[in-house]
């Protein structure tokens, strides 16, 4: 039986379990489904793309790298830039070579808007930046860009985790350049997608990120955060790294005075983006949520074995 380009997806929470999740279906395909060649894992992160950053970005480890091939992890340097309309191209064209392969892509991870830019083959509006009204808007608070999209482009909200202060500024920087909301069209490469959600509950979750964020210290996330400041990074790009490196470099700095301290911003920090990511997921109702691998076995040789699906 042909593949027939199918593709699955693995999301959830920061710390529930996905890149391990990802890992262990990829082995399950590759052992259990003989009319496949196997699986391979593309990472879904925009933080997984760069070079030198393995601990805070919780890239796989040198181990899991040798059990299954990973694509668009740890390419990029750190003072290079990816936009989301780049990462889906390099996505798409792994993804087609996986097929022709009769190989299953597995596509892991936590940052929503790049996940939709694969999964929904989201076409986005050719805009080049403008850096002189990114650094009037960089100015500005979250809730203050909120307003402006809220007044001249509300559709976009749809789409964009509030939050996400970036993703705000590019969504304003659209609309000042063409005049108007431009419909976000989709082309999705198949419409043969299995999405797996890792549900874990909220005391358990808690508890993991405390260890995760126990277990990125002990690794070097401290000797990363000195990495960075080596590389005269502008206060933007240390944002667009994530929570960790910023709160990281503030304890570097002296900003935070002890590692309990730092380590209790971390926890909280991701506390409060588990929410946003949780906020993010309930919007797409194609998610089959879990709660363990067998359940999650049972999805994907369902799915690979109807070729109706």
């Amino acid at each position: 039986m042909a593949l027939n380009q199918k593709i699955i997806a693995i999301v959830g929470p920061t710390a529930s379990g996905k890149s391990k999740l990802a890992l262990e279906l990829a082995l399950f395909i590759s052992k259990k489904i003989k009319t496949i060649n196997g699986a391979e894992i593309i990472s879904a992160d925009s933080r997984q793309i760069y070079k030198n950053l393995p601990v805070g970005t919780n890239q796989p480890s040198a181990q899991e790298l040798k059990l299954v091939p990973y694509h668009l992890i740890g390419f990029l340097k750190v003072n290079q830039k990816l936009n989301v309309t780049q990462y889906q191209k390099k996505a798409f064209k792994i993804i087609q070579k996986l097929w022709k392969q009769n190989k299953v892509p597995i596509i892991c991870g936590g940052t929503g808007f790049y996940l939709r830019a694969v999964i929904d083959g989201i076409i986005f509006p050719s805009v080049p930046p403008n850096q002189k009204l990114r650094k009037t808007l960089e100015k500005k608070s979250k809730e203050e860009l909120l307003q402006i999209l809220q007044k001249e482009g509300k559709q976009f909200l749809k789409n964009i985790d509030p939050n996400n202060k970036k993703r705000l500024i590019r969504a304003i920087e659209i609309i000042k350049k063409l005049k108007k909301i431009p419909p976000l069209k989709s082309h999705p490469l198949t419409s043969k997608i299995l999405i797996i959600g890792i549900k874990v509950p909220k005391e358990k979750l808690k508890a993991k990120i405390k260890t995760r964020t126990k277990k990125m210290l002990k690794q070097g996330l401290l000797t990363e955060g000195k990495f960075l400041l080596t590389q005269k990074l502008s206060p933007q790009k240390i944002n667009e790294l994530g929570f960790i490196y910023n709160i990281t470099i503030q304890y570097l700095q002296k900003q935070i005075k002890t590692k309990q301290e730092l380590e209790a911003k971390i926890n909280q920090a991701t506390f409060h983006y588990v929410k946003r990511q949780l906020t993010w997921f309930k919007k797409d109702q194609r998610i089959i949520w879990v709660s363990s691998k067998n359940q999650a076995q049972k999805l994907v040789k369902n799915f690979l074995s109807n070729t109706k699906k």
